[in-house]
């Protein structure tokens, strides 16, 4: 091993790593399997993901947007109880996790923590009794839409309904501070995220977006966002997902999605397959697409954009790892993160740096949310 891959593994073995996004439990529902079990569409089982030294990952409860309005909160809970069945299942690898002391305690009993973020806020059902009933289940965070509007919120997904934020979805954004759980605007509208800092009291998180800048997908963060992210004590957690950071799959993907509410030309806000067809469907429909492959270099540049434009401290990771249908060449599993930390590494980027962005910056505003906690 040569000097610099030796630094770069002692470096990631020593860091706190956290990643802010990842869809296992959905996959595990889908295939019907657990997590210490191998399938080849698995991008983070339980061996990938202790070869990924990873200290932390939020577990997506993931609710397709078909479920609005028809169970959602229902289908959450079964993603769950899924989540706490795979930690029970192996305790002498994964530990619940529901606070950054915990985060800091596995980091210390070589386990990975697990801690629950739910996607989609139509899972609430327009109820707050419920969303205080997800966080009593150890939810973390919900990220406000997925690529649905919902009654309260828009995405960037669809054509505006709201504007933004209804004053329900403003509601829930005080809770959700009153709690102490973390807001995540990954996936929501321009308008929506303008809204969402008008109204928090405390930092606010994107679980798992990119640069808009560099890849221009609605889903990504603009500059101006960015920085509005960092002045609010926020942080971006970059996503790994091939058509978030390389600008030709972003384009084939926005030029392929022919559904109502797109522009002629392809632009307009981001559309997908509907989520009612199945997941071997989807990933078919994205492969004959024809798409490039990203690359691990590619991730990296978003990573230092970000760092370039809203500050070292408010930049993390968030890869998304079994909820895309393609990763960048060099990390196309979770067992490859190593890779990231040996790239930044290249680039020229401090070992205290790269400790922040790998783990350090989340723990920094979980805490800050946790300190604003009223409830």
């Amino acid at each position: 091993m040569s000097e610099a891959s030796t630094r770069a593994s002692e470096l990631h073995r020593r860091a706190i790593i956290v990643d802010g996004h990842c869809d296992t439990p959905y996959r595990l529902k889908r295939q019907q399997i657990h997590i210490d079990e191998h399938h080849t569409e698995a991008q983070a089982d339980m061996r990938m993901l202790k070869d990924s030294g990873i200290t932390a990952s939020f577990f997506a409860a993931y609710v397709p947007p078909a479920y609005a309005n028809r169970g959602a909160a229902r289908f959450a809970d079964e993603l769950i109880d899924i989540i706490d069945a795979e930690c029970l299942r192996r305790p002498e690898v994964f530990e619940r996790a529901n606070d950054s002391a915990a985060i800091r305690r596995v980091k210390g009993s070589g386990k990975i923590g697990v801690l629950i973020g739910i996607e989609g806020g139509h899972a609430i059902e327009d109820s707050l009794e419920t969303l205080r009933r997800f966080y009593g289940r150890g939810a973390r965070y919900l990220t406000l839409t997925h690529v649905n509007n919902n009654n309260w919120a828009d995405s960037s997904g669809e054509t505006a309904r709201h504007g933004g934020l209804t004053e329900f979805g403003r509601e829930v954004v005080r809770t959700m501070n009153d709690l102490g759980m973390i807001v995540d605007i990954s996936h929501v509208s321009d308008a929506t995220f303008d809204q969402v800092l008008e109204t928090t009291r405390v930092p606010v998180i994107a679980s798992h977006s990119s640069c808009r800048a560099l890849t221009s997908h609605p889903r990504n963060m603009t500059d101006d966002m960015l920085q509005r992210l960092a002045a609010n004590g926020g942080i971006c957690m970059i996503n790994f997902f091939s058509a978030f950071v390389n600008e030709e799959v972003a384009q084939t993907l926005l030029h392929s999605q022919k559904r109502p509410g797109r522009d002629a030309d392809g632009s307009g806000p981001e559309e997908v397959p509907d989520d009612h067809i199945d997941w071997e469907s989807y990933l078919t429909w994205f492969r004959q697409l024809g798409c490039p492959q990203a690359s691990l270099s590619q991730v990296v540049d978003h990573i230092m954009h970000a760092v370039e434009v809203a500050g070292v401290d408010h930049v993390g990771i968030g890869s998304d790892f079994d909820g895309v249908p393609a990763l960048p060449e060099g990390l196309t599993d979770a067992s490859f993160l190593p890779a990231l930390t040996a790239e930044l590494l290249t680039r020229g980027l401090a070992e205290p740096k790269i400790e922040k962005i790998l783990g350090l910056n989340f723990l920094r505003t979980f805490e800050a949310i946790e300190a604003g906690k009223r409830s």
